[in-house]
């Protein structure tokens, strides 16, 4: 009879790599989230109660899923992990490809980008005798930077970005019996994500501001 050998069995442990919602957070990250949340009651986002309970939640939040899910559903404010966590995945816009400029035309006509609609690394923007606006508040946006040719001819460019954003305007030097108004006064400040825009603007206006607070903001 052969000799009959025995291996003890040995547990495996597998180390899973944590995410980015698995990661502690900090009293600091828990004070800013409830800053966040004086904003939203501010805007009459939330109400008193509500506000009373994320602010519990907050507070006792251990991970950042637990404190991103506090602000999920609060459109234009921020928490820099909720952005990554939080956002949901669009369909990319028709005609986009990676790698290409994407061409919004404007001619005679108003066009709106607005809502939960993503938003390319690079984008062509051509007006004319029309109007265009695009707001960022909701949008999905794919890179910390955004570059926005402007193509402008007797029509007006609407801009709409949240609070935590920027933009840098200092390339665009031809504009021509139009105007143009930075309302956010964020023009070279630090901001996440940021919209350089470029190129011109003939007989119309480029207009940038942040959302518009309560019914009469």
């Amino acid at each position: 009879m052969g000799e009959e050998e025995t291996t003890a069995a040995v547990p495996v442990t597998e180390t899973k790599p944590l995410s980015e919602r698995d990661l502690r957070v900090s009293d600091d990250e828990r004070e800013h989230v409830v800053g966040v949340l004086q904003k939203a009651i501010g805007r009459g986002m939330i109400d008193l109660d509500e506000f009373t309970e994320r602010t519990d939640r907050a507070l006792a939040s251990r991970t950042r899923g637990e404190l991103n899910a506090v602000l999920a559903d609060l459109a234009g404010l921020y928490h820099p992990a909720a952005a990554v966590a939080a956002a949901p995945a669009y369909a990319p816009p028709i005609g986009y490809a990676p790698g290409r400029r994407f061409e919004l035309n404007a001619k005679y006509s108003s066009l709106v980008r607005s809502g939960p609609w993503v938003v390319p690394p690079e984008m062509v923007v051509r007006n004319k005798y029309g109007s265009t606006k695009l707001d960022f508040t909701e949008a999905q946006v794919q890179s910390p930077v955004v570059h926005i040719e402007l193509d402008a001819k007797w029509g007006s460019v609407e801009v709409i970005i949240p609070e935590h954003a920027a933009v840098d305007v200092n390339s665009i030097t031809d504009v021509k019996f139009g105007a143009l108004e930075d309302k956010t006064r964020s023009n070279g400040r630090m901001g996440n994500p940021r919209f350089v825009l470029t190129g011109r603007v003939h007989g119309g206006s480029l207009v940038i501001r942040h959302p518009r607070r309560g019914l009469f903001g």
